[in-house]
């Protein structure tokens, strides 16, 4: 799961969040400790702390003293906003230039992304390859 793509305690914390967005972690439940995190990824404590500590500093998770890290009221739904505008900005504001680039209007956009969520193929997409066979 930890890889060298970005800083450890970034991915614990990205990690923490996928937990809270998928319902695995539900508001107002205990998280595990950053010792169980630092001994099943095989990181230190501190680093484990660190990315938790970024979910507390953005209210995601909050401290019970003595008890331990819990999953704030509302994290899903901010985590889910944030991630809403995430995705439009990597993805669909990419897509959108692309397809004026080509001459594509709006309404065919939408059909195209229709079709590609109902997993059909595209249109006229083995053409080139049945061609250059």
């Amino acid at each position: 799961m930890i890889d060298d793509s970005r800083p450890i305690f970034l991915q614990i914390a990205g990690l923490i969040e996928n937990e809270i967005v998928d319902g695995t972690l539900a508001e107002e439940t205990q998280i595990p400790s950053t010792n169980e995190f630092a001994a099943f990824h095989r990181i230190n404590p501190a680093t484990a702390a660190k990315g938790v500590n970024v979910l507390v500093e953005d209210g995601i998770l909050y401290k019970k003293r003595g008890i331990g890290m819990f999953v704030s009221t509302g994290a899903r739904a901010a985590l889910v906003a944030r991630r809403t505008q995430e995705f439009f900005e990597q993805y669909v504001r990419p897509l959108v230039a692309e397809a004026r680039k080509l001459g594509i209007p709006a309404d065919e956009l939408s059909r195209m992304i229709i079709r590609g969520a109902d997993g059909a193929p595209a249109e006229g997409g083995n053409r080139e390859r049945s061609a250059a066979s």
